[in-house]
């Protein structure tokens, strides 16, 4: 009875007064992740997740409207962790290099490797997941824009670039052989790597030239 009182306070106060504990919605999102990745989306259960971090359901749904929208937003984090601060005189090779190392980070954490492809083959199921895909996809999309922004503005490539195309060439090589072959690349692959994507840029602005 002790807690229900405190939830009916807490949804009684004003808007922006009950600021949720950043601390349990990490805890949330980590719960959610090990839940997804144990038992998959479609037997994910917000009442196992809630008890995994250590609170209630409530709590879940003080933060999140619903299961997709909880999925929604924990898969979001996931891309506004990789982020590339601009290095004074960094390459557009050292650039991109950098973008791989901290992709790999990130798929290389055991839980993210088991959850995406759960996440793709539900997204080909259900026209839900796959629009919250097609939506963080555009988010991550659009926050590498800022990187071929950063590169025009240094002429290392053209204002008429193929946008899409370079988009994709950034970290799809990399994904592919992380995600669906499973193989976690050294630095020395990285820069491999990153040499080749730098030669794909380079050529699609040669083309945007010759068109």
């Amino acid at each position: 009875m002790k807690r229900n009182r405190s939830d009916e306070k807490i949804r009684r106060v004003p808007s922006g007064a009950a600021v949720p504990r950043a601390e349990l919605t990490e805890a949330l999102y980590r719960a959610f992740f090990e839940e997804w990745a144990d038992r998959g989306f479609a037997a994910l259960s917000l009442e196992r997740v809630a008890a995994r971090a250590g609170a209630g359901k409530a709590a879940i749904y003080r933060r999140f409207s619903s299961r997709l929208a909880f999925a929604e937003a924990a898969v979001s984090t996931l891309g506004l962790r990789i982020t590339l601060p601009e290095v004074e005189g960094a390459t557009l090779q050292e650039d991109i290099l950098n973008l791989l190392i901290q992709t790999r980070v990130v798929l290389r954490h055991p839980l993210v490797h088991r959850i995406l492809p759960d996440l793709h083959a539900e997204a080909a199921r259900s026209s839900e997941m796959r629009a919250i895909n097609d939506r963080v996809a555009q988010a991550r999309r659009e926050r590498a824009e800022a990187l071929l922004d950063r590169w025009v503005r240094r002429s290392e490539l053209p204002e008429d670039l193929d946008r899409d195309l370079a988009l994709d060439l950034l970290v799809a090589p990399l994904y592919w052989r992380m995600v669906v072959r499973g193989k976690t690349p050294t630095i020395a692959n990285l820069e491999t790597q990153s040499r080749a994507i730098m030669a794909g840029l380079t050529a699609l602005g040669r083309t945007a030239r010759l068109d």
